[in-house]
């Protein structure tokens, strides 16, 4: 058996002491034991251990384009005008620049304390839009990048279909994108086949948006993926844009959670992404659903989308989780220290997304963002208990941030604070470590290739 050892860990109630790990060799949590004696010859961390962070919405090609759009493109510089710059970058991506962008990230994720990503992939075709003699090809070469990197994965296949409500024809530069619910279908039938699920790989479907997507073919695309994955997870783009909104109401005369509410059966299996833009209605009844919120802050506030009302809703009950999206930050604590302070700029407040069990905003959401993101991925993560997979973080016990502070702080140091290096020093996912001492075995050369890729795209 395989055993961890810590002092300090976070388990399901809290903070406790000298905890042992055991784990077999599926990388399956089999027994966790506070308050045990450490067995001789088992590796002890070195400072606090939490759960790994699902990262619940990641668009991997999209981090060598981080830093190229923060100019002004037009007199009002908007979501839709990044957008464009977005399509462009993607008409450049090949098979063997994805595969090196999506490592690099990958490693960063895990660096940064991630140790699940569901990939919300979209770009599937050639340049031109014909697809690939392996129509899963630029998939798999996303799913082999996670698996070099050894952070576990849910791929979800895009399925895109127009240009927006009432069945536009989609653009010229969206034609990479496009598919029927029976090519995506049977991309993902492929995709399984040669690169089958395990502990560490899960798959689903992300319907792009309402705009790109007709109720029609959401739900074809549904009933087909639970023919053959069962209930898998479900993820969407949504009311990310008040433009977004309009349109909605324009085509359907409703808003679009409302009407994704009214048609389909949203439950805990469905990862509403961003859902920015909801009326108190729709808050109350997504937190009902029981599904999750995908928020993603540092990408959200680079696009100028909005604020999520979320008092309203973790009030209510609501699901969250968090993800890195367009990748402009690649951090957990960035999301969550986000989350927290854009309501405190909204309310004119401090600490407002505490609660009446839980008073450090910090705890709370690092709570609520691994319970959530669990969920999104389909994946038995987000905790330190017999079943669940085993994925934790180190925080370093020398780290300015940790040492010095009381056990009941630390979450809010690491969420809220900046001292130097990352406090993060070790990570773990299904029982091996992959990153230790802050680097991973792979870094260097994966870099290089990153940055070769770069190079190839940027010329």
């Amino acid at each position: 058996m395989n055993a961890f050892f810590a002092d300090h860990a976070r388990l399901a109630g809290g903070w406790r002491r000298n905890v042992l790990l055991e784990w077999n060799d599926d990388g399956t949590l089999v027994r966790v034991e506070p308050d045990s004696a450490a067995p001789a010859g088992v590796e002890r961390a070195k400072g606090p251990v939490v759960p790994g962070m699902p990262n619940l919405h990641s668009h991997a090609f999209q981090r060598a384009m981080a830093g190229l759009t923060e100019y002004r493109a037009s007199v009002a510089d908007t979501f839709w005008s990044w957008r464009d710059l977005m399509y462009r970058f993607a008409a450049r991506i090949g098979p063997e620049s994805l595969a090196d962008i999506a490592h690099w990230l990958y490693i960063e994720m895990l660096k940064a304390g991630y140790t699940s990503v569901c990939e919300f992939h979209y770009v599937h075709h050639a340049p031109g839009g014909a697809p690939y003699a392996n129509r899963a090809e630029l998939a798999e070469h996303v799913v082999d990048a996670a698996g070099r990197a050894g952070i576990g994965i849910t791929m979800l296949p895009v399925l895109y279909e127009h240009g927006g409500f009432n069945k536009i024809a989609p653009r010229d530069d969206q034609r990479r994108f496009l598919n029927t619910p029976d090519t995506l279908l049977a991309l993902i039938e492929e995709l399984a086949r040669a690169r089958p699920e395990n502990g560490a790989r899960r798959y689903g479907v992300a319907p792009h948006s309402l705009r790109a997507v007709s109720g029609e073919s959401l739900a074809a695309v549904l009933e087909g993926l639970d023919a053959h994955f069962g209930h898998a997870p479900v993820h969407l783009h949504v009311a990310e844009q008040t433009a977004e909104v309009e349109a909605c109401i324009a085509a359907t005369g409703h808003r679009p959670v409302q009407w994704l509410l009214d048609h389909f059966n949203v439950d805990e299996r469905w990862c509403l992404v961003h859902a920015t833009h909801v009326d108190a209605d729709e808050c109350a009844r997504l937190a009902l659903s029981g599904a999750v919120a995908g928020l993603c802050l540092t990408t959200e506030a680079n696009l100028g989308d909005g604020v999520f009302p979320a008092r309203d809703y973790l009030d209510a009950g609501g699901r969250i989780g968090v993800g890195s999206d367009s990748h402009v930050g690649v951090d957990w604590r960035s999301e969550l220290r986000l989350l927290e302070y854009g309501q405190r700029l909204w309310r004119q407040q401090r600490n407002v997304l505490a609660s009446p069990t839980q008073s450090r905003p910090a705890d709370r959401l690092f709570d609520a963002a691994l319970d959530g993101g669990a969920h999104a991925t389909g994946r038995p993560v987000g905790a330190l208990a017999e079943g669940m997979r085993a994925d934790w973080l180190v925080f370093d016990d020398a780290h300015p941030g940790i040492g010095e502070h009381a056990p009941e702080t630390w979450l809010s140091s690491v969420v809220f604070c900046e001292h130097g290096d990352t406090p993060i020093r070790d990570v773990f996912v299904s029982g091996r470590k992959v990153i230790d001492a802050r680097r991973h075995a792979q870094e260097d050369e994966s870099l290089a290739r990153y940055r070769a890729a770069l190079r190839g795209l940027l010329d």
